[in-house]
């Protein structure tokens, strides 16, 4: 209810545009990026902001709806009509409006935007239903000099547009300008069915520029990762360094598959690129355990790994708790790899989780991550270079906190001796 008015509260939904059909990348708004399916990144910060009073995606495809109920999203199962390559936006988002009369605003969040935080559409949730605005649309600041465009055969000179060329600006002298990023755009009801996703009363939010990040084409995937994995929302609880590994032996370590000899003997693969991803924790301070709930203790003798492991585990998730304890560790300090059902609750529990490409689609869903590799086929190695990327992310943020602290302390120095400065003055 509106403090002090008795009024319900007007019904905020989040709506994700993401039609099967993309022309630049084949479905790519579930194409793993940092691991996680690209709608994911923006329906995890939509979910955490804790403002919806719903959250849904808008497709037409079946592979986009699965993704988009794992991340605890609804679908709105869009119409042919309106998941045309000429279909708009404003198009899409009336036909949802037409079939949600709760609605009463829209926060209609670009899939392409993967830096999205929590923090941002909070703001943004304040000033459309608190402040008053009838539309927010995100915007980036950029410091560029435009000029104008001029044709192959036109018979004329390009002009400055923002700038004078002889009083240019040094950078720190001029404060830019803010252009639409795309990222997101709230707007109510009474303006979407007037054919309007800005007007009415308008305000622009203003995006931090390393969170601003638009994919289109396959160029901007690996930029986007790399920019992902150093200012994306990974959750509510913050990064911890990661002490142990625990890793389901068929199917993550194996590819699952068991041979059976004449002689009644087992045999299984796996890939040496594991082995080396085992070895890479270690030397990292990693401690790596492994974990399967079959008799595998023969195979495990011959692959001479070195890890503590526990077989016939009929509970895994208390196994995990088992060492969790025994070493000391919070659960933000403990990783696993699992694909089976079996893990699901493990993978849920642990700090950081991944599962293989071809895991059961319960642990998919459970998994913060999955892996391009198939299990047996180097996933081990893949979610150790991720644990690597962002242990990288941790430290980063652990120096820049020493660096402002230790800022802070020096001014503070400053400050006092100043201050000693100004009393001995007085005193004389």
């Amino acid at each position: 209810m509106d403090a002090g008015e008795g009024r319900p509260q007007p019904h905020l939904a989040a709506l994700v545009l993401a039609r099967g059909g993309s022309k630049g990348i084949p479905l790519k708004n579930i194409k793993l990026l940092a691991g996680v399916p690209l709608i994911g990144w923006v329906l995890r910060a939509a979910i955490d902001a804790g403002v919806f009073h719903s959250i849904w995606v808008s497709t037409d495809h079946d592979e986009i709806e699965k993704v988009a109920k794992q991340f605890g999203a609804q679908v709105h199962r869009r119409s042919p009509e309106v998941s045309q390559d000429s279909s708009t936006s404003l198009e899409a988002i009336t036909e949802f409006l037409n079939h949600h009369h709760e609605v009463d605003i829209v926060g209609n969040i670009q899939a392409t935007s993967p830096c999205l935080h929590p923090s941002d559409l909070i703001k943004v949730a304040d000033l459309i239903q608190k402040e008053g605005f009838d539309s927010v649309f995100s915007v980036v600041r950029r410091h560029q000099f435009r000029w104008s465009e001029v044709k192959k055969g036109e018979n004329k000179m390009t002009e400055p547009q923002n700038l004078n060329p002889a009083k240019r600006y040094r950078r720190q002298d001029w404060p830019g300008e803010l252009y639409e990023n795309g990222s997101f755009y709230f707007a109510k009801r009474h303006l979407i069915e007037k054919g309007y996703l800005q007007g009415g009363k308008m305000a622009y939010y203003e995006m931090r520029a390393e969170h601003s990040v638009d994919i289109d084409i396959d160029i901007d995937w690996p930029i986007a990762e790399q920019r992902v994995l150093s200012f994306g929302y990974f959750g509510k609880e913050p990064l911890k360094e990661v002490k142990l590994l625990v890793c389901s032996i068929d199917g993550c370590l194996t590819n699952g598959r068991i041979y059976v000899t004449e002689d009644h003997k087992e045999m299984v693969s796996y890939d040496y690129r594991d082995i080396v991803g085992i070895d890479l924790l270690k030397k990292r301070g990693i401690q790596v355990r492994l974990i399967s709930d079959r008799d595998c203790s023969k195979t495990l003798s011959a692959m001479q790994l070195g890890c503590v492991a526990k077989v016939s585990a009929t509970n895994k998730l208390q196994v995990l708790k088992d060492w969790q304890e025994d070493m000391g560790l919070s659960w933000k300090e403990v990783a696993y790899l699992g694909n089976e059902e079996s893990d699901v609750e493990c993978l849920k529990q642990a700090g950081m989780s991944a599962v293989p490409a071809d895991a059961c689609a319960a642990a998919q869903k459970a998994a913060g991550y999955i892996c391009k590799s198939r299990g047996g086929c180097g996933a081990v190695r893949e979610f150790a270079e991720h644990i690597f990327l962002l242990l990288e992310k941790v430290n980063s943020a652990r120096k820049q906190l020493k660096e402002i602290s230790s800022a802070e302390k020096e001014m503070g120095r400053n400050e006092n001796s100043r201050k000693g400065n100004k009393e001995l003055m007085e005193k004389e």
